[in-house]
C-alpha cells in the first residue's frame, strides 16, 4: 500500500479540518467567545494572512501568494511521502499531518479567501494567536518529522 496509506491519512485530516470549519461557522458568532475552559474558548476569527496573521494587512494579493505557496509545499510533500512509502512511519505521518493542514487552509484560502480559525488558548493574561485543527495537523506533524531525525539512526559505513 505504501504512501497511499499516507494520503489517505492527509485527506481524512483534511476532511476533518474542513467540517470542524464548518461546525464553527454555523455554531458561533464571529469573534464572540464562548469559554469552555479557563484555558480555552472558542472564537470564531478569519485569517487573510499566514501564521500569526503575518500579511493579513496586506490589500489582497496574498491570498494568491500564500495558496500558491500551499500548492507547491503540498505537491513536494506528496513527492515526499511516495519516497519515504512505509519505510519510516513516524515521518510519514509526521508528512501527512502536514500535508492535510496544508490542504485544509488552502481549501479555506482558495473558496472563502481567509482562513477559518476557532480554536482560542489563553492564560492569565496571554493569549496565543486563534488557529484551527490545520495548524494542530501542521505543528504535531512538524514536531513528527524534526523527531524523526533526530531520533533515526545514523547510516552505518558502506551503507
Amino acid at each position: 500500500m505504501g504512501y497511499r496509506r499516507w494520503l489517505l491519512v492527509a485527506a481524512g485530516g483534511a476532511a476533518i479540518d474542513q467540517a470542524t470549519k464548518a461546525w464553527a461557522q454555523g455554531a458561533l458568532d464571529a469573534y464572540a467567545s464562548l469559554e469552555l475552559l479557563p484555558v480555552l474558548s472558542l472564537t470564531l476569527g478569519y485569517n487573510t494572512g499566514a501564521a500569526f496573521s503575518l500579511l493579513g494587512g496586506a490589500e489582497g494579493w496574498q491570498r494568491w501568494l500564500l495558496a500558491a505557496i500551499a500548492a507547491g509545499v503540498s505537491a513536494y510533500l506528496v513527492h515526499w511521502l511516495r519516497q519515504v512509502g512505509d519505510q519510516r512511519p513516524g515521518l510519514a505521518l509526521g508528512l501527512a499531518l502536514i500535508l492535510a493542514g496544508a490542504a485544509g487552509n488552502l481549501v479555506d484560502r482558495l473558496r472563502l479567501g481567509h482562513v477559518v480559525d476557532f480554536i482560542h488558548l489563553h492564560y492569565a493574561g496571554f493569549h496565543w494567536p486563534i488557529f484551527n485543527v490545520a495548524d494542530i495537523g501542521i505543528t504535531l506533524g512538524a514536531g513528527l518529522v524534526i523527531g524523526s531525525y533526530l531520533l533515526a539512526s545514523p547510516p552505518r559505513d558502506g551503507a
